[in-house]
């Protein structure tokens, strides 16, 4: 039978099958669930090896294609893309560790990260050990334990603008032989690429400056291709002994790339954090114009930040690009390009200022988001740091009259006039 002998209802599901092939200029999108072998033996040989694409939750095209754009704009060796930034940050680390072990964090971190690290993987067996002072490295080595499995910071931290010193860091996780992973999500590689000064793993919240038009979610894993089994064997006993039935060690397998192997063969895939192709897709066009993006964000966040620190109902602002910042000189060494977009401010009429301040902005779009082309405010004492104390809230930066900003791409001139016209309502509203 052909499809043009075929029924009304046959006709439906199969006349539109085409094996024509075509070389598009843009990524094409792969929009399937799976995909058509070609024989018996080509299904065994994929579900044996993992060769080729089978099912879009393990691979595809798409997908794969944005990976290998990830992973080169990070300098890495390979990447996982997956459906949320927190799936990334929670595929990296069950990568690394399981029950029973233990992760030495960075304190100042967004608080979805925070949270999962505190409340979920803590309810897996995970301990984890938070460092305030994430500029000396002692710190860090202090508290390392035999059960360590990685250690985990953001480039540019959440709200507080900490910057990483990421050489020193990593320095400390490879005499540990343990791998450091770096959220790199508000640096973004086109500021900073932290596997060529030494971390072992980059994550991304994908949805933010990666996509950059607040659009889709999406995550990354990014790893250095660096695994050395046997010097960094007993730290991962999961890469390095056989698998069941005697199946070759992922590191037997992949060498140097044995985690991000199993990150893409048994932690995606089987917690099912799979992304859609067609975010898949819109995450690797925005991509292509990140360098762009990030350059005029930044440009224009230095420019924001400065008249900002220099207003009358301005009481601070912590943004690594201002030399007041404490962190400004290990900016100055990491960052190339710009100091990045988002900062925050704090207004001195405290909470009553901070409402003021948020419900009446015009340019600014209110709302939870960060890395848009939209430039963004939110309280974070009532929104993203709400469950923390008042005295961990004030640890990060986040006081009553803190508001955090995330710079656009829109004429900073017309974000400038928003924001004189905002803080004299601010002022009225404290008088």
């Amino acid at each position: 039978m052909t499809v043009d002998t075929a029924r009304f209802a046959t006709k439906a599901v199969h006349a539109a099958r085409s094996r024509e092939t075509a070389t598009p200029r843009a990524t094409p999108i792969y929009l399937t669930a799976g995909f058509e072998f070609e024989d018996f033996d080509h299904a065994a040989d994929h579900f044996g090896t993992g060769a080729g694409f089978g099912y879009t939750r393990s691979g595809n095209p798409t997908i794969r294609a944005v990976e290998s754009q990830l992973a080169a704009l990070e300098s890495g060796a390979d990447a996982v893309l997956v459906a949320s930034g927190q799936a990334a940050v929670v595929t990296a680390i069950l990568t690394v560790a399981g029950a029973g072990d233990h992760v030495v964090s960075s304190a100042h971190l967004y608080e979805g990260s925070r949270g999962l690290l505190l409340d979920n993987l803590a309810r897996l067996g995970i301990e984890t050990t938070f460092i305030d002072d994430i500029g000396d490295p002692e710190a860090w080595r202090s508290a390392i334990r035999p059960h360590t499995r990685a250690l985990f910071a953001e480039s540019i931290a959440n709200a507080r603008n900490d910057v990483l010193d990421v050489a020193a860091v990593s320095a400390v996780a490879d005499a540990a032989a343990i791998p450091l992973i770096v959220d790199n999500t508000l640096a973004t590689p086109a500021l900073l690429r932290p596997i060529e000064h030494g971390a072992a793993i980059v994550v991304h919240s994908a949805s933010k400056f990666l996509a950059g038009h607040g659009s889709v979610l999406g995550g990354v894993v990014v790893d250095d291709g660096r695994f050395d089994a046997g010097r960094a064997g007993h730290n991962a006993p999961h890469l390095v002994l056989p698998g069941r039935g005697g199946r070759p060690s992922v590191a037997a397998r992949h060498g140097g790339n044995a985690r991000i192997a199993y990150a893409r063969e048994s932690v995606a895939p089987r917690f099912g954090a799979s992304p859609s192709p067609l975010n898949a897709f819109l995450i690797g066009q925005g991509a292509e114009t990140l360098g762009l993006r990030v350059e005029r964000q930044s440009r224009s966040a230095l420019t924001v930040a400065q008249w900002l620190s220099a207003h009358p109902e301005v009481e601070s602002v912590d943004y690594a690009g201002l030399r007041s910042h404490p962190d400004h000189e290990t900016a100055q060494r990491y960052l190339s390009g710009g100091f990045g977009s988002i900062f925050t401010v704090t207004l001195r009429g405290g909470l009553p200022a901070a409402r003021a301040f948020v419900e009446n902005v015009r340019v600014f779009t209110h709302m939870t988001h960060i890395g848009d082309v939209r430039s963004l405010v939110l309280h974070p004492g009532t929104t993203s740091h709400a469950q923390r104390t008042p005295a961990e809230r004030a640890a990060a930066g986040v006081h009553p009259g803190t508001v955090r900003l995330s710079i656009g791409i829109e004429d900073v001139a017309d974000l400038l006039e928003d924001l004189a016209g905002v803080l004299l309502t601010v002022r009225e509203a404290v008088a």
